[in-house]
């Protein structure tokens, strides 16, 4: 991130703090950017990620990927026997599209071998199968086998804390593998803690289906509840989804082999393989949807008024929210100070005062929160308010000319 990127970048937050939801209005196309060489990081930040909007990527960006290589034949299909002689003992997860389960579906563990059989004859047999269509999804290929020659990390999305975090615990990760036949599809959700993603098709073809921030609501049925299914004709029953009429209809991609599509925080979205497709994935959190994580995480807590129940539905409590700004604020403090030993020329001291900034805007909101004070933090270290003292004065410093 250079100085200027920065200084736009603060700008456009200072105007919003951290209690406003951002709603998104969706572009009447979504933008494709074809050429790595004349696309930068600060074209990035402009053009999508301040104003949190969708584009896809040309294959050019990732023509040089080992698993473009390998993990796919000369004609454009998977390649199974080479998936079957690298990873065909390794149990992955597999989801029956076929079956609801609330809002998503059942999911078993089966090896790649095994899997990879029951696509074989899923395909022989015309699409179909006594066993229901199924989708492998969620594996943590990354994590299991972290020196393959896989993919390469683009520059777009390396402020990466969620992964960051969770490389520094050494405990999980939010970088999937999904595979699966024409026909496979992931149900209408948003990604987890409000993150980003990217997802890129190593072969095959998806359908996208994306709505902004907020039109979500206008598709929940008199209950209140999300559909499962966007296409569902169910959602045209005014009296079972009376305020259908008001949405707006979703933004559709078509991404093809090769290219990389990024979903901006809060979207919520509907994917289907329209061929034999595995892809790339991964959840990421930073500076710029931080502030939608942190309202995430409180709309949850409002929902269920219980932290035990908070982390069974959104996957972290207050508690680890807190941890897990202080790991990141801890080593852009450290880029800070080894930046200011250098007379301000160290790498990344942009991007690291930029990323200060973020989390004391939303570690002082967390501070302040009445539940997060009924938290025993006496074990903590740094306690919060110290941290949040020590990541004004950076914030201070940083900004001093």
């Amino acid at each position: 991130m250079d100085r200027e990127t920065r200084a736009l970048a603060d700008s456009h937050f200072r105007g919003l703090g951290v209690d406003v939801p951002g709603v998104g209005q969706a572009p009447g196309r979504v933008a494709f950017v074809s050429e790595p060489g004349a696309f930068s990081y600060a074209d990035f930040v402009r053009g999508f990620l301040l104003p949190n909007l969708p584009c896809v990527f040309s294959s050019a960006f990732t023509q040089g990927w080992g698993s473009r290589r390998r993990w796919v034949t000369p004609a454009g299909r998977p390649d199974f026997d080479h998936l079957l002689r690298t990873y065909g003992d390794v149990v992955v997860p597999v989801a029956n599209c076929g079956v609801q389960e609330y809002n998503s579906n059942p999911k078993e563990h089966m090896t790649l071998r095994d899997y990879i059989t029951y696509w074989k004859e899923y395909i022989q047999a015309g699409y179909s199968s006594p066993r229901g269509c199924l989708y492998l999804k969620d594996w943590h290929l990354c994590r299991d086998f972290p020196v393959e020659d896989v993919f390469t990390l683009p520059v777009y999305f390396s402020s990466d804390w969620l992964n960051e975090f969770w490389d520094a615990l050494d405990v999980d990760d939010y970088r999937f593998v999904y595979a699966g036949p024409a026909g496979s599809w992931s149900p209408f959700h948003a990604d987890i803690f409000r993150s980003f993603s990217w997802s890129v098709n190593v072969c095959g073809r998806k359908k996208w289906l994306l709505f902004p921030p907020g039109q979500e609501e206008a598709l929940r049925d008199r209950h209140g509840n999300l559909p499962y299914d966007v296409t569902s004709p169910a959602l045209c029953d005014t009296h079972l989804h009376p305020r259908n009429q008001l949405a707006g209809p979703p933004l559709e991609i078509t991404q093809e082999a090769g290219e990389m599509v990024f979903v901006p925080s809060g979207w919520h979205h509907q994917v289907h393989n329209l061929d034999d497709t595995i892809s790339i994935n991964h959840n990421w959190v930073n500076g710029f949807n931080l502030a939608n994580m942190w309202r995430f995480l409180q709309q949850e807590l409002c929902a269920v008024q219980e932290e035990v129940i908070m982390r069974s539905c959104s996957g972290i409590n207050f508690e680890e929210f807190y941890h897990f700004l202080k790991v990141i604020a801890e080593k852009r403090l450290l880029v800070l100070r080894e930046a200011a030993a250098e007379d301000g020329a160290g790498l990344g001291f942009e991007q690291a005062a930029f990323d200060v900034g973020r989390i004391t805007e939303v570690l002082a909101s967390l501070v302040a929160h009445p539940d997060f004070q009924r938290v025993d933090t006496s074990a903590f270290s740094p306690q919060p308010k110290e941290l949040l003292q020590q990541l004004r004065e950076a914030v201070d410093a940083a900004a001093a000319p």
